[in-house]
């Protein structure tokens, strides 16, 4: 039984782990195309930031919702 109480603890800190790295990622990936929508010609460096920020931010989110986890509130 005590197992099973240790599991739920575990996975309810992991999921505010998720959550956290989300909120991260998600600034960031603004944050990036912000700069792109400003810059007249972004370098290739840029546009390839973007996308790997873009990247994370959407496997996060399917992570969030392959667990199930609710983010609002």
């Amino acid at each position: 039984m005590v197992f099973w109480r240790r599991k739920g603890w575990l996975k309810k800190e992991f999921d505010e782990k998720l959550i956290a790295e989300l909120e991260t990622v998600k600034n960031e990936w603004l944050k990036q195309k912000n700069l792109v929508e400003k810059v007249v010609e972004p370098s290739e460096a840029v546009l390839a930031d973007l996308k790997i920020a873009e990247a994370k931010y959407f496997f996060l989110i399917k992570e969030a919702k392959r667990r199930r986890i609710s983010i609002r509130g």
